[in-house]
C-alpha cells in the first residue's frame, strides 16, 4: 500500500470514527434533553395536582440559589439546590397523601405519620433520573434530616446530610412560617429568623444559619420574598433557545415573568467555599 493510499485509509477512519463520535454525542445529549424534558412534566404535575406546593416549591428554590450563591457555592452545585428545591415535596403528590395535604384543619397523629413518608416517596419517582441527575434525589430524600440527626427518614447528622438539603431545609422553614397556610397563618420573616436561629446547630447547619441571617444575604432575601409573594399561576412554557447551546441541560421557567436563568443581586457579603 503506498504512502499515500494509507494516508486515504486513516483519513477514512478518523472520518469514521467522527462520526460515530458524533452519533453517539446526539444520542447522549438527545437522551439528556428527555430527563430534563421529565423534570420539567414532573414540575407542572406538581403545579396540576397541588397550586400551593407549586408556588411553594418555586419560592424555596429562590431562596435556595440565593443562600448558594452566598456559599460560593459554583454553577453545578447551585443548580442542584435549585433542582432539590423545586422537587423537595414531590412525593406529597402521591396518591396516599393527596387528600391529606389538602386538608383544612391541623392533621391527626397518623395523617403525619403518612406525610413522613413524603421524602422517600419523592427519592422514589426521581430514580428512574438517576442517570443524569445522581444527586437530586438523594437531596430530596434528605431534605428533614436535622443537624443533631434527630431528622428522617435515615438520622442522618451533620456533614453526613448533602449539602443541598440543608441548603433547602433551611429555606423550606423560612418560607413554611412566613407564608399563609391551610391551618396556619404565615408569620413575619423576623420571627421565621429568629425560628432558625433557635434550630442552630441542632436542626440546621451552623454556618448556612450564619450566612443566612448575615444582614446582606438576609435582606437579599427579604427583596426576594417581596417579589414571590406577587406570583400567582406558574409559567411552565420552556425555553429552549437554541438547542445545540442548550445541551446538555434545558432550562424552563418557572417563575413568573422571569426566564430560568437565575439573576443573582450581588451584595456585599462573604463568599465560602464549602466541601
Amino acid at each position: 500500500m503506498s504512502l499515500s493510499n494509507s494516508a486515504m485509509a486513516a483519513a477514512g477512519a478518523l472520518a469514521a470514527a467522527t462520526l460515530l463520535y458524533e452519533r453517539e454525542q446526539s444520542d447522549k445529549q438527545s437522551a439528556e434533553r428527555f430527563a430534563a424534558a421529565a423534570l420539567e412534566a414532573l414540575l407542572n404535575a406538581i403545579d396540576a395536582n397541588d397550586a400551593d406546593t407549586g408556588a411553594h416549591v418555586r419560592r424555596v428554590a429562590t431562596y435556595s440559589l440565593i443562600l448558594s450563591d452566598a456559599a460560593g457555592l459554583d454553577k453545578g452545585a447551585q443548580r442542584l439546590c435549585e433542582q432539590v428545591a423545586l422537587f423537595h415535596d414531590i412525593g406529597k403528590i402521591h396518591e396516599a397523601l393527596f387528600d391529606i395535604i389538602h386538608e383544612d384543619r391541623r392533621l391527626t397523629t397518623a395523617e403525619r405519620r403518612a406525610m413522613l413518608t413524603h421524602p422517600q416517596r419523592g427519592a422514589d419517582v426521581l430514580e428512574p433520573l438517576n442517570g443524569f441527575y445522581p444527586e437530586l434525589a438523594r437531596g430530596v430524600l434528605a431534605h428533614h434530616e436535622r443537624w443533631n440527626g434527630s431528622g428522617y427518614p435515615k438520622q442522618l447528622k451533620g456533614r453526613h446530610i448533602p449539602l443541598s438539603a440543608r441548603i433547602v431545609a433551611i429555606a423550606d422553614t423560612f418560607d413554611a412560617i412566613t407564608h399563609h397556610r391551610r391551618y396556619s397563618s404565615g408569620r413575619s420573616a423576623v420571627i421565621a429568623l429568629q425560628i432558625i436561629l433557635d434550630g442552630r446547630a441542632t436542626e440546621f447547619d451552623p454556618e448556612l444559619v450564619d450566612l443566612f441571617a448575615f444582614p446582606p444575604v438576609f435582606a437579599e432575601i427579604l427583596a426576594a420574598q417581596r417579589s414571590v409573594s406577587k406570583w400567582r399561576t406558574p409559567v411552565k412554557a420552556r425555553e429552549s433557545g437554541r438547542e445545540r447551546d442548550d445541551a446538555p441541560d434545558i432550562t424552563f421557567r418557572w417563575r413568573p415573568g422571569r426566564s430560568g436563568t437565575h439573576e443573582r443581586h450581588q451584595t456585599d457579603r462573604p463568599k465560602r467555599t464549602r466541601r
